[in-house]
């Protein structure tokens, strides 16, 4: 080599290594792009045979870290990327996208460009394989009665509480589920009847009828090389702003409920602290350090007698997992975190028909008033700091809740509403003076007060007596501005959007309105789920059969008074809208169910205070309403495939780090789990969801 090209050589070794040495990169890509990246960032431009490719997810994945984890982001116009503020480890790279083929993963560590190559789906077959379950399902085809396609949606209700159908594990049938089957239709009743839901999940298929062929049908013609016809746009506008994280955590086994990272009233609480999940299947709750990127688990204790039959804990056996796949004991559910930073837990600590004496008729104020008898979930509370639990033995099923300014944690329970006194529950440990409880009583004689001998909800209305009304009451909200506490149900076509005021001396002063969504609209409201309020008082509440998304107003009502019981008192306090997901091929209902409601009350997404969200469990996502535009802006879940949500909590770690310092809390919350991507053994994942100023922003 002569002296010159040697020279020329370290030279130019010399200002390579210069360059990556540096904090700020510019990374020089095709087509004039330009990002600024960081020694913390990965950086470059993605592309196929047709040019740069925007609005599609660059992915980076490590198992470096004491926890497997996950980074996403999406392209800017011109294929660009960038993925800010990474851990140090070795990543595998890849892009997935709408109209593509996922790319080849490829090695890089931060501080890194590396441009992506990735090939355009040869057919429409090929493009859906990374699909939303709900664009799979769209292709059903619904036999041609309409009156049949009201009573399907809420036959589907029954699946999607659960776990999604459409994606690859249901519109495929696996060897083991199906093994002997005669036919399509023969599959399908064979393979829903198997594992811990079986027996349920069985009957409820069954209950769809003859035309449940219109799923032999559906899985034929898929089989057949069918693709969807109505396909996902790929993120536009501020949701190529998103920045998603992931976490490993539980088990393979993990059937999941709520999560929490903060309390709600206070986003500030537990700033950079442990995230908590149950896993109602497993007894255990989920913990993920998200600074030390480590997960563990948690052992929920319990001295109830282990659930051996029943809603999805049949010894039926799974085919992945073997039998009493879900045997348990605590099935642990709903969790919260109080102002110091507890962990409050749904848990079944005794059998449900040992009830406390003081639950019935007795010197009990609330027994003698409206008696329990019985409590499926009681209440337990964690604390990270002692690592010690305490129990409270409630009269009532514990499950959602919502924690109030006056330090009450609240519940729906059937028909009513009950809390615990944390304050007095803190000082006295003293379970019932804790806790008290409602029925929902409608002053029907307006008296203004709730008189004994009321007329029950099978019983008609007598105007010189209060109602008692019979109404859902899973997920519960509380108007920051009056304290009211609204409530709202999952049963089968479910209406009813409740309001119980407590007043000076409850039970005697509970006082209660209910209120249902306007009559003759152009697709009818119903099947309600989650509830939330914003700091307004404004109620929120998604409709998981109709498919709407609707706000009510109290301050709007011309009147709040009901004697009738009709729920009609109010329409002009209705707002409604309708979700933008795929439909039945022949109908206007859609393939999806949304979940819970979780009203963003302190920013700690991005998009502003009172952002109103659902949980879209059939599209990977989840949606949220822009307060400014009244547009859904979906926050989607490309990888791995499977995300169900089915509500979300914020966090703000530190209010001075702009979008890096917060960020929007959720979970893999199937309890199908094996129907991941990546299969049985996949484990759960805590998701993050935060989003910048722009695509590239560091």
């Amino acid at each position: 080599m002569s002296l010159r090209k040697f020279v020329f050589l370290v030279a130019l070794i010399t200002t390579g290594l210069l360059t990556l040495a540096v904090s700020k990169v510019v990374a020089q890509q095709p087509h004039g792009a330009r990002v600024d990246f960081g020694k913390k960032d990965i950086a470059g431009v993605v592309t196929s045979s047709k040019g740069p490719e925007a609005g599609v997810w660059v992915i980076a994945e490590t198992t470096e870290l004491p926890t497997k984890f996950v980074r996403i982001v999406v392209t800017a116009d011109q294929g660009r990327y960038l993925i800010p503020d990474l851990p140090q480890a070795n990543y595998q790279i890849f892009v997935r996208g709408y109209g593509l083929l996922d790319s080849q993963r490829q090695p890089a560590k931060p501080g890194q460009q590396l441009d992506l190559r990735t090939d355009v789906a040869a057919d429409a077959r090929a493009a859906a394989q990374v699909y939303p379950a709900a664009c799979w399902l769209s292709m059903l085809t619904l036999p041609a009665d309409k009156e049949f396609h009201k009573k399907f949606t809420m036959d589907m209700k029954e699946c999607f509480d659960c776990h999604q159908v459409g994606n690859k594990a249901t519109r495929e049938f696996g060897s083991t589920a199906t093994a002997g089957a005669t036919s399509t239709l023969d599959a399908w009743d064979r393979r829903t009847k198997v594992g811990p839901s079986g027996p349920s999940m069985g009957s409820f298929f069954q209950a769809i009828g003859p035309q449940k062929k219109m799923f032999a049908d559906w899985t034929d013609r898929i089989m057949k090389g069918e693709a969807p016809d109505q396909t996902p746009p790929r993120p536009r506008g501020i949701e190529r702003n998103l920045v998603i994280t992931e976490w490993d955590w539980g088990t393979p086994r993990d059937g999941r409920s709520d999560n929490a990272a903060s309390d709600t009233r206070n986003a500030r609480v537990n700033a950079n602290g442990l995230v908590f999940g149950a896993s109602e299947m497993t007894d255990t709750i989920s913990v993920l350090d998200p600074v030390q990127n480590k997960a563990t688990v948690l052992k929920a204790p319990s001295e109830a007698p282990p659930l051996v039959s029943g809603f999805n804990a049949s010894p039926t056996p799974s085919p992945h997992f073997g039998p009493d796949t879900w045997k348990r004991s605590a099935d642990p559910r709903s969790v919260a975190i109080d102002g110091k930073g507890r962990v409050w837990v749904a848990i079944r600590n005794r059998e449900s028909q040992k009830q406390s004496p003081f639950c019935g008729p007795g010197s009990n104020k609330f027994g003698n008033f409206y008696p329990l008898k019985q409590s499926n979930r009681q209440l337990a509370m964690y604390d990270p700091k002692t690592r010690e639990w305490q129990h409270i033995d409630t009269c009532f099923s514990a499950d959602h809740n919502q924690i109030g300014e006056d330090n009450f944690i609240y519940f729906g329970i059937g028909s009513g509403i009950a809390w615990v006194d944390i304050n007095t529950w803190d000082k006295t440990h003293n379970a019932e003076a804790s806790q008290g409880w409602c029925p929902g009583i409608i002053d029907t004689n307006g008296n203004g007060k709730i008189d004994l001998g009321w007329t029950e909800p099978n019983e008609p209305i007598d105007p010189t007596k209060d109602h008692r009304i019979a109404f859902g009451a899973y997920s519960i909200t509380i108007n920051p501005k009056d304290g009211g506490l609204w409530v709202s149900g999952i049963g089968r076509g479910d209406k009813r959007l409740v309001r119980i005021e407590k007043g000076s001396n409850p039970p005697q002063t509970c006082h209660t309105e209910f209120y249902e969504p306007p009559l003759n609209q152009t697709i009818e409201v119903y099947g309600s789920g989650g509830v939330d309020a914003d700091s307004h008082g404004v109620l929120w509440q998604n409709w998981r059969a109709s498919g709407h998304f609707s706000s009510f107003d109290r301050t709007m009502c011309k009147s709040t008074k009901d004697p009738q019981a009709t729920g009609q008192s109010c329409p002009e306090g209705w707002t409604l809208y309708r979700m933008n997901d795929p439909t039945y091929t022949n109908s206007v209902f859609h393939a999806n169910e949304s979940y819970l409601t979780h009203m963003d009350l302190h920013d700690a997404l991005g998009l502003g205070k009172d952002a109103p969200m659902y949980g879209s469990v059939n599209t990977d996502a989840i949606e949220v309403l822009n307060p400014q535009t009244k547009q859904f802006i979906t926050l989607r879940v490309p990888y791995p495939m499977g995300f169900f949500p089915r509500s979300a909590n914020g966090r703000i770690d530190d209010p001075k780090a702009g979008w890096k310092g917060k960020g929007l809390w959720a979970d893999f919350a199937s309890y199908a789990g094996w129907h991941r991507e990546g299969g049985p053994e996949t484990l759960p994942k805590a998701v993050k969801f935060q989003l910048r100023p722009n695509p590239l922003a560091r």
